[in-house]
């Protein structure tokens, strides 16, 4: 992830989107905390860079708890990670924002969080719970998806796919372009859709099926989603000319909320049969400065304000079970009933292997 989140923070700057940077200290004084050590009203959270919020709900936050909140952004989520496990004790900042399912178990076995049990916890849906020791909260989720160019199909009188099975049929061939699976994030969790649909034996043989149909592999979701795909604002400046792209359940919202004028109907469609779900959470860094502060901190990240600011600020969805979707997702997005989900330790134990087995049967 990770680049994620990614999610939506980069497909809203790749339209020319300029996102707000939560750094949210109201201009105080931030060389108190460092005399003040203990008693501390600076919380820092280190985050991936697509992390966002607005500006008066974390104003809100602030004026309610008396603390302020200062953001470390650091590249995207795997990046982030290492420098956290790289200073595991002497940490940069109070919480950490943007692990996933696809990396959690390499921060849990590096004991890199305080468990904390957040107030609030009893409202987030217990299925993205998957740390029964709190060590790490769970905030947001997204689904890696394939989209598709709704004029294309419907000049070629050809039904969009919908599932895995279709993207390996005749009349999508030299349709699909994706990202590679050792560089970016949706890519891998394309390539972890797979390995959850058809197994560890099942999924080499299937992107055997793929690359024969004409797959397309580039490095990044950029590339893939604002120069190959013809669906996308970007892609048809571009000329692109692949209608089917590995990117988010959240673009076709996204490809609304900018355009200019707004369309009465997304331009894109979600393939909803095709979905790898991330989800992202937050801990309490082990060593914080401000461990009181940190976990007030987490309580605001799933409480009702924050979760329901969220979706137009980082095109996720949230994890709690009062917090109502905005109208833009609720008409342009689609719900992913069954996503295709791999087992963190799982993930970790074979990530790396299969990566390699992946490039060396696909690109190489």
């Amino acid at each position: 992830m990770s680049t994620k989140k990614i999610v939506g923070a980069a497909l809203a700057a790749a339209l020319g989107v300029t996102t707000l940077a939560a750094c949210g200290d109201g201009g105080k004084d931030k060389t108190a905390g460092a005399s003040e050590a203990p008693k501390s009203k600076t919380v820092t959270l280190v985050s991936h860079d697509s992390f966002n919020v607005t500006e008066a709900v974390l104003k809100e936050f602030e004026q309610q708890s008396g603390y302020t909140v200062k953001v470390l952004k650091s590249g995207d989520a795997g990046a982030a990670l290492n420098q956290e496990i790289l200073t595991k004790g002497s940490p940069r900042g109070d919480v950490f924002f943007g692990v996933d399912n696809t990396l959690l178990s390499r921060a849990l076995d590096n004991g890199i969080f305080t468990p904390y049990e957040a107030k609030g916890l009893a409202g987030v849906k217990p299925e993205y719970v998957l740390d029964k020791e709190h060590r790490v909260t769970p905030i947001d989720s997204g689904d890696i998806c394939v989209n598709y160019d709704k004029a294309y199909f419907a000049d070629k009188k050809i039904a969009p796919p919908q599932t895995l099975d279709d993207l390996v049929k005749p009349e999508y061939k030299n349709l699909l372009v994706t990202e590679n699976a050792a560089t970016s994030s949706p890519g891998l969790g394309f390539l972890l859709a797979s390995v959850g649909k058809y197994g560890e034996d099942g999924w080499k043989d299937y992107w055997s099926k793929l690359k024969a149909n004409g797959v397309e592999v580039v490095d990044g979701w950029e590339q893939a989603y604002n120069e190959r795909f013809s669906g996308s604002a970007g892609g048809k400046k571009a000329k692109g000319d692949r209608p089917l792209v590995v990117s988010y359940a959240s673009s076709p919202p996204v490809e609304v909320l900018y355009a200019d004028p707004q369309p009465a109907e997304a331009p894109t469609g979600v393939a909803t049969g095709t979905c790898f779900r991330q989800i992202e959470f937050a801990g309490l860094l082990k060593g914080a400065k401000n461990e009181e502060g940190g976990k007030a901190l987490i309580d605001f990240l799933i409480g009702k304000k924050f979760q329901e600011d969220m979706p137009l600020q980082m095109f996720v969805n949230p994890v709690t079970k009062d917090a109502a979707l905005p109208e833009l997702f609720t008409k342009h997005g689609v719900v992913v009933e069954k996503p295709e989900n791999v087992a963190p330790e799982t993930i970790a134990k074979n990530r790396e292997q299969w990566v390699k087995a992946w490039t060396s049967l696909v690109v190489k």
